[in-house]
C-alpha cells in the first residue's frame, strides 16, 4: 500500500496476490489485483506483457525445497516475464544479510557476498538469477538489499512488544550492529529504483542511524518511556532468546548508504530511528 503512496495517479497499479481476503483492500487503495501463487507457477501465466515496471518483493520460502540454497519463486517468476513483451525495468528486494557477518565493518555493495544462514543463500540465489535476467534480456535489473524495516502503523513494526515482553538483548561487551529503514522510506525507494537505478546494480536501502542492537532498544525504551531490556552476555543468551533472534544477534555490519543518495537521489524523510519512532 505504501508504494501506491508514491506513485502518481496515471500510472496503473497491479499487484500479484495469493490471498483472496487482500482483494478488497487492493482496489480500495486502487490497486488492480491479479490472483497468482509463486509457488505454482502455472497460475502466473497471466503476468507476461502486463507491467512495464516491476517490483519483487516476494522473500524465497522456507520449506519443501528441493535445493534449500535455491529460490523457486524468483525462478518462476522470471519465466513468466519471458513469454511476452519484457519490462523496462526491474527492483528486487533483497536482505543485507547477503554480506553476513561483517564483524562491524562497512558494507559497500562492492563488498563480496558472504551468506551465513540458509535465507541470506537463497537471496544471494536469487540476486543471480536476477542479474542473469537483465544481462540477457536488457531488462534493467536493480536489487536493493533491505534491513530491519520499521514503522509504527505496521504490524510488529517496532520494539514496542519486545520490550513489553522484556526480551534481552546482548552485554555492550558482546553487541552487534544493526540497521534500519522506515517503510515509507522503503516505498520510496523501490520507486526511485523503478526509473533511476543503474542496470544490474545494488543498493543499501538504510538509514543513516549506526547503533548497536542493545542501543536501539534502549533508544525505544527511553522514547516510549518503557524500562530499558535486560542484558545477557552472549554465552547465556540460547537460554533467553529464539533462534531466530540469536541468528540476527550472530551478524554485525554498518551499511553504507551513498548509493541510495547519490544514485536513487533520495532524501530520507527519517534519516535515524529516533525521528521515524516518533510517529508511534
Amino acid at each position: 500500500m505504501r508504494v501506491a503512496r508514491q506513485l502518481a495517479p496515471r500510472v496503473q497499479l497491479l499487484a500479484l496476490t495469493s490471498s483472496p481476503e487482500r482483494l478488497p483492500a487492493l482496489r480500495a487503495a486502487h490497486i488492480r489485483p491479479l490472483t497468482g501463487n509463486l509457488d505454482q507457477p502455472a497460475t502466473l501465466r497471466r503476468l507476461a506483457g502486463l507491467a512495464s515496471r516491476v517490483i519483487h518483493l516476494a522473500p524465497p520460502p522456507t520449506e519443501n525445497l528441493p535445493d534449500w540454497r535455491r529460490d523457486p519463486r524468483t525462478l518462476a517468476l522470471l519465466r513468466a516475464l519471458r513469454l511476452r513483451t519484457l519490462p523496462l525495468s526491474l527492483v528486487y528486494g533483497s536482505t543485507s544479510g547477503v554480506y553476513g557477518d561483517c564483524q562491524g565493518e562497512w558494507a559497500r555493495e562492492t563488498r563480496a557476498v558472504n551468506p551465513h544462514t540458509p535465507r541470506a543463500w537463497r537471496r544471494v540465489d536469487a540476486e543471480q538469477q536476477l542479474r542473469f535476467f537483465g544481462r540477457s534480456s536488457g531488462v534493467t535489473v536493480h536489487t536493493l538489499r533491505i534491513p530491519g524495516i520499521y514503522a509504527p502503523d505496521r504490524e510488529g513494526g517496532t520494539p514496542r512488544i519486545r520490550l513489553v515482553k522484556g526480551t534481552p538483548v546482548l552485554l555492550a561487551a558482546d553487541d552487534v550492529y544493526t540497521n534500519h529503514i522506515h517503510a515509507d522510506d522503503l516505498a520510496r525507494a523501490c520507486v526511485a529504483a523503478l526509473w533511476r537505478g543503474k542496470p544490474q546494480r545494488s543498493t543499501n536501502a538504510s538509514d543513516d542511524t549506526q547503533l548497536k542492537m542493545g542501543d536501539y532498544f534502549d533508544l525505544a525504551a527511553d522514547l516510549y518511556q518503557l524500562p530499558r531490556p535486560p542484558r545477557v552476555a552472549r554465552s547465556t543468551a540460547q537460554d533467553a532468546l529464539s533462534l531466530m533472534l540469536l541468528s540476527f544477534m550472530s551478524e554485525s555490519r554498518r551499511l553504507d548508504n551513498t548509493r541510495l543518495k547519490q544514485e536513487l537521489r533520495l532524501r530520507l524523510r527519517y534519516p535515524t530511528v529516533a525521528q521515524g519512532l516518533l510517529e508511534g
